[in-house]
Protein backbone atom coordinates (compact mmCIF):
# COMPACT_ATOMS: atom_id res chain seq x y z
CA UNK A 1 0.00 0.00 0.00
CA UNK A 2 1.50 3.44 -1.27
CA UNK A 3 1.88 5.61 1.39
CA UNK A 4 3.05 9.10 0.13
CA UNK A 5 1.62 8.43 -3.42
CA UNK A 6 -1.73 8.55 -2.72
CA UNK A 7 -2.24 11.72 -0.76
CA UNK A 8 0.23 13.14 -3.16
CA UNK A 9 -2.36 12.21 -6.08
CA UNK A 10 -5.44 13.69 -4.07
CA UNK A 11 -3.33 16.97 -3.80
CA UNK A 12 -2.88 17.62 -7.42
CA UNK A 13 -6.31 16.66 -7.77
CA UNK A 14 -7.44 19.09 -5.14
CA UNK A 15 -5.09 21.65 -6.81
CA UNK A 16 -6.69 21.10 -10.15
CA UNK A 17 -10.32 21.55 -8.31
CA UNK A 18 -9.58 24.51 -6.66
CA UNK A 19 -7.05 26.76 -8.52
CA UNK A 20 -8.09 25.91 -12.45
CA UNK A 21 -9.21 29.91 -12.64
CA UNK A 22 -6.24 31.12 -10.80
CA UNK A 23 -4.39 28.91 -12.96
CA UNK A 24 -5.59 30.04 -15.99
CA UNK A 25 -5.28 33.59 -15.04
CA UNK A 26 -1.34 32.91 -14.20
CA UNK A 27 -1.30 31.56 -17.80
CA UNK A 28 -2.73 34.37 -19.72
CA UNK A 29 -0.12 37.20 -18.25
CA UNK A 30 2.44 34.47 -18.99
CA UNK A 31 1.15 34.19 -22.91
CA UNK A 32 0.90 38.13 -22.89
CA UNK A 33 3.86 38.58 -21.27
CA UNK A 34 6.01 36.21 -23.86
CA UNK A 35 3.74 36.62 -26.88
CA UNK A 36 4.85 40.20 -26.36
CA UNK A 37 8.50 39.53 -26.84
CA UNK A 38 9.05 39.94 -22.93
CA UNK A 39 10.02 37.46 -20.23
CA UNK A 40 8.26 36.08 -17.16
CA UNK A 41 10.74 35.90 -14.49
CA UNK A 42 10.68 33.13 -11.80
CA UNK A 43 11.94 33.14 -8.90
CA UNK A 44 12.28 31.16 -5.62
CA UNK A 45 14.69 29.91 -2.43
CA UNK A 46 15.41 26.99 -0.85
CA UNK A 47 13.22 23.85 -2.29
CA UNK A 48 10.82 26.11 -4.15
CA UNK A 49 14.35 26.47 -6.92
CA UNK A 50 13.17 23.25 -8.21
CA UNK A 51 9.74 24.44 -10.01
CA UNK A 52 11.77 27.78 -11.00
CA UNK A 53 13.94 25.37 -12.73
CA UNK A 54 11.23 22.91 -13.90
CA UNK A 55 10.25 25.94 -16.15
CA UNK A 56 13.05 26.43 -18.51
CA UNK A 57 15.13 24.96 -19.49
CA UNK A 58 13.85 21.11 -19.88
CA UNK A 59 12.75 19.27 -22.50
CA UNK A 60 9.58 19.98 -23.17
CA UNK A 61 10.04 23.59 -22.33
CA UNK A 62 10.10 26.86 -24.48
CA UNK A 63 12.44 30.29 -23.75
CA UNK A 64 10.05 32.98 -22.24
CA UNK A 65 10.36 32.01 -18.63
CA UNK A 66 13.62 33.35 -16.73
CA UNK A 67 14.32 31.67 -14.18
CA UNK A 68 16.19 33.46 -10.98
CA UNK A 69 17.84 31.28 -8.62
CA UNK A 70 20.31 32.44 -5.96
CA UNK A 71 22.95 30.03 -5.13
CA UNK A 72 24.03 31.04 -1.64
CA UNK A 73 19.81 30.52 -0.70
CA UNK A 74 19.31 27.12 -2.86
CA UNK A 75 22.42 25.10 -2.48
CA UNK A 76 21.54 21.77 -0.38
CA UNK A 77 24.53 19.79 -0.73
CA UNK A 78 26.46 21.39 1.78
CA UNK A 79 24.07 20.84 4.78
CA UNK A 80 26.69 21.86 7.50
CA UNK A 81 30.05 23.31 7.54
CA UNK A 82 30.81 26.41 4.56
CA UNK A 83 27.73 26.36 2.22
CA UNK A 84 25.76 25.12 4.95
CA UNK A 85 21.40 25.27 5.61
CA UNK A 86 22.22 27.43 8.40
CA UNK A 87 23.75 30.34 6.28
CA UNK A 88 20.81 29.52 3.40
CA UNK A 89 18.06 29.59 5.70
CA UNK A 90 19.32 33.20 7.24
CA UNK A 91 19.92 35.00 4.01
CA UNK A 92 16.31 34.53 2.54
CA UNK A 93 15.48 36.18 5.72
CA UNK A 94 17.36 39.20 5.02
CA UNK A 95 15.38 42.08 3.70
CA UNK A 96 16.92 44.17 1.59
CA UNK A 97 18.59 41.51 -0.41
CA UNK A 98 15.62 41.28 -3.28
CA UNK A 99 16.50 44.67 -4.18
CA UNK A 100 19.96 44.16 -4.99
CA UNK A 101 18.88 41.23 -7.42
CA UNK A 102 16.64 43.10 -8.71
CA UNK A 103 19.04 46.04 -9.62
CA UNK A 104 20.31 43.50 -12.07
CA UNK A 105 17.40 44.20 -14.50
CA UNK A 106 15.64 46.32 -16.51
CA UNK A 107 12.46 45.53 -15.23
CA UNK A 108 8.87 46.57 -16.85
CA UNK A 109 6.12 45.79 -18.91
CA UNK A 110 5.19 43.51 -20.89
CA UNK A 111 7.49 41.66 -18.69
CA UNK A 112 5.65 39.78 -15.34
CA UNK A 113 6.71 37.99 -12.40
CA UNK A 114 6.38 34.28 -11.12
CA UNK A 115 7.18 33.87 -7.23
CA UNK A 116 7.00 30.02 -5.87
CA UNK A 117 7.06 29.93 -1.72
CA UNK A 118 5.78 27.02 0.11
CA UNK A 119 5.79 29.13 3.34
CA UNK A 120 5.46 32.43 2.05
CA UNK A 121 6.88 34.40 4.94
CA UNK A 122 10.49 35.05 4.56
CA UNK A 123 11.84 38.17 3.38
CA UNK A 124 13.55 37.77 0.00
CA UNK A 125 10.88 35.85 -1.84
CA UNK A 126 8.44 38.81 -0.39
CA UNK A 127 10.10 41.27 -1.40
CA UNK A 128 10.85 39.71 -4.74
CA UNK A 129 6.85 40.10 -5.56
CA UNK A 130 6.37 43.75 -3.66
CA UNK A 131 9.51 45.32 -6.19
CA UNK A 132 7.98 43.50 -9.25
CA UNK A 133 4.75 45.06 -8.54
CA UNK A 134 6.66 48.52 -8.07
CA UNK A 135 7.61 47.92 -11.60
CA UNK A 136 4.68 47.97 -13.32
CA UNK A 137 5.20 43.60 -13.51
CA UNK A 138 2.09 41.39 -12.89
CA UNK A 139 2.88 39.06 -10.22
CA UNK A 140 1.59 35.34 -9.64
CA UNK A 141 2.24 33.63 -6.27
CA UNK A 142 2.71 29.92 -5.78
CA UNK A 143 2.72 29.52 -1.65
CA UNK A 144 0.70 27.37 0.88
CA UNK A 145 -2.21 29.37 1.83
CA UNK A 146 -2.73 26.97 4.92
CA UNK A 147 1.22 27.19 5.82
CA UNK A 148 1.23 31.18 5.51
CA UNK A 149 -1.61 31.97 7.65
CA UNK A 150 -0.17 29.18 10.80
CA UNK A 151 2.04 31.30 12.22
CA UNK A 152 2.72 35.26 12.67
CA UNK A 153 4.21 37.29 10.15
CA UNK A 154 7.94 37.55 9.84
CA UNK A 155 8.68 40.12 7.50
CA UNK A 156 9.01 43.88 9.05
CA UNK A 157 6.11 44.81 7.39
CA UNK A 158 3.68 42.37 8.69
CA UNK A 159 2.84 41.32 5.35
CA UNK A 160 3.41 37.53 3.55
CA UNK A 161 4.08 36.47 0.19
CA UNK A 162 0.20 35.93 -0.77
CA UNK A 163 -0.42 39.89 0.34
CA UNK A 164 1.34 40.97 -3.05
CA UNK A 165 -0.24 38.82 -5.51
CA UNK A 166 -2.10 40.02 -8.52
CA UNK A 167 -2.74 36.49 -9.34
CA UNK A 168 -2.52 33.69 -6.28
CA UNK A 169 -1.81 30.04 -6.54
CA UNK A 170 -2.29 27.89 -3.62
CA UNK A 171 -0.60 25.00 -3.25
CA UNK A 172 -2.86 23.74 -1.04
CA UNK A 173 -0.67 21.60 1.29
CA UNK A 174 -1.03 21.72 5.25
CA UNK A 175 0.55 23.39 7.12
CA UNK A 176 4.09 22.06 8.05
CA UNK A 177 3.85 20.69 4.39
CA UNK A 178 4.45 16.95 5.11
CA UNK A 179 1.42 14.59 4.81
CA UNK A 180 2.16 11.42 5.81
CA UNK A 181 1.30 9.92 9.57
CA UNK A 182 4.04 7.49 10.92
CA UNK A 183 2.68 5.45 13.50
CA UNK A 184 4.61 6.34 16.79
CA UNK A 185 6.16 9.46 15.79
CA UNK A 186 4.24 12.38 16.60
CA UNK A 187 5.03 14.62 13.42
CA UNK A 188 4.07 13.42 9.80
CA UNK A 189 7.00 12.89 7.08
CA UNK A 190 6.89 13.11 3.27
CA UNK A 191 6.47 17.05 2.21
CA UNK A 192 3.78 17.46 -0.30
CA UNK A 193 4.90 21.20 -2.26
CA UNK A 194 7.61 20.42 -4.17
CA UNK A 195 5.50 17.86 -6.52
CA UNK A 196 2.54 20.19 -5.76
CA UNK A 197 5.03 23.28 -7.00
CA UNK A 198 6.56 21.75 -9.83
CA UNK A 199 2.87 20.36 -10.77
CA UNK A 200 1.61 23.72 -10.98
CA UNK A 201 4.70 24.98 -12.52
CA UNK A 202 4.03 22.15 -15.70
CA UNK A 203 0.12 23.42 -15.70
CA UNK A 204 1.13 27.19 -16.21
CA UNK A 205 3.62 26.06 -18.92
CA UNK A 206 1.47 23.57 -20.78
CA UNK A 207 -1.47 26.20 -20.56
CA UNK A 208 0.19 29.47 -21.89
CA UNK A 209 1.78 26.88 -24.69
CA UNK A 210 -1.74 26.75 -26.05
CA UNK A 211 -2.26 30.02 -25.97
CA UNK A 212 0.76 31.35 -27.59
CA UNK A 213 0.51 27.93 -30.40
CA UNK A 214 -2.75 29.77 -31.29
CA UNK A 215 -1.24 33.21 -31.93
CA UNK A 216 1.42 31.37 -33.87
CA UNK A 217 4.07 33.22 -30.96
CA UNK A 218 5.39 30.25 -29.07
CA UNK A 219 9.48 30.23 -29.14
CA UNK A 220 11.36 26.94 -30.21
CA UNK A 221 10.72 23.68 -27.49
CA UNK A 222 13.59 21.83 -26.49
CA UNK A 223 12.97 18.22 -27.50
CA UNK A 224 14.75 15.28 -26.91
CA UNK A 225 16.78 13.35 -30.14
CA UNK A 226 14.67 10.63 -29.14
CA UNK A 227 11.69 12.41 -30.45
CA UNK A 228 13.16 14.57 -33.81
CA UNK A 229 16.28 13.07 -34.11
CA UNK A 230 19.83 14.21 -33.05
CA UNK A 231 20.44 17.36 -35.46
CA UNK A 232 16.66 18.65 -35.11
CA UNK A 233 17.19 18.39 -31.60
CA UNK A 234 20.00 19.91 -31.97
CA UNK A 235 18.59 22.91 -34.01
CA UNK A 236 16.11 23.04 -31.18
CA UNK A 237 18.56 23.69 -28.63
CA UNK A 238 20.43 26.07 -30.67
CA UNK A 239 17.32 28.28 -31.13
CA UNK A 240 16.19 27.74 -28.09
CA UNK A 241 18.86 29.35 -26.08
CA UNK A 242 19.48 31.97 -28.60
CA UNK A 243 15.88 33.40 -28.15
CA UNK A 244 16.33 33.15 -24.39
CA UNK A 245 19.64 35.06 -24.66
CA UNK A 246 18.08 37.68 -26.62
CA UNK A 247 15.14 38.25 -24.41
CA UNK A 248 17.19 37.83 -21.39
CA UNK A 249 19.83 40.67 -23.13
CA UNK A 250 16.87 43.07 -23.02
CA UNK A 251 16.23 42.76 -19.29
CA UNK A 252 19.74 42.78 -17.84
CA UNK A 253 20.66 45.91 -16.57
CA UNK A 254 23.82 47.16 -19.16
CA UNK A 255 23.47 44.78 -21.24
CA UNK A 256 21.27 46.35 -24.28
CA UNK A 257 23.19 47.81 -26.99
CA UNK A 258 24.49 51.66 -26.45
CA UNK A 259 22.36 53.72 -28.04
CA UNK A 260 25.28 56.16 -28.19
CA UNK A 261 28.76 56.81 -29.03
CA UNK A 262 31.29 57.93 -27.75
CA UNK A 263 34.00 60.54 -28.41
CA UNK A 264 36.62 61.89 -26.32
CA UNK A 265 35.65 59.90 -24.04
CA UNK A 266 32.03 61.41 -23.70
CA UNK A 267 28.75 59.96 -24.73
CA UNK A 268 26.92 61.76 -27.91
CA UNK A 269 23.47 62.54 -27.74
Amino acid sequence: MSRFLAPAADLLRRIDDTQSDALAKASGLCAEAIGAGGLVHVFGTGHSRIPVEELFPRYGSYPGFNPIVELSMTFHTEVVGANGQRQAMYIERVEGLAEQILANFELGPPDAMLVFSASGVTAVPIEMARGAQRRGLATIVVTSVEQSRAGAAQHSSGTRLLDHADVLIDLCTPAGDAMVPVDGLPTPVAPGSTIAAVGIANEIKAQTAVLLAERGALPPVLTSAALVGQEEASRLFDAAYAEHARRLARALRGAAAPEKTLEEGRPIA
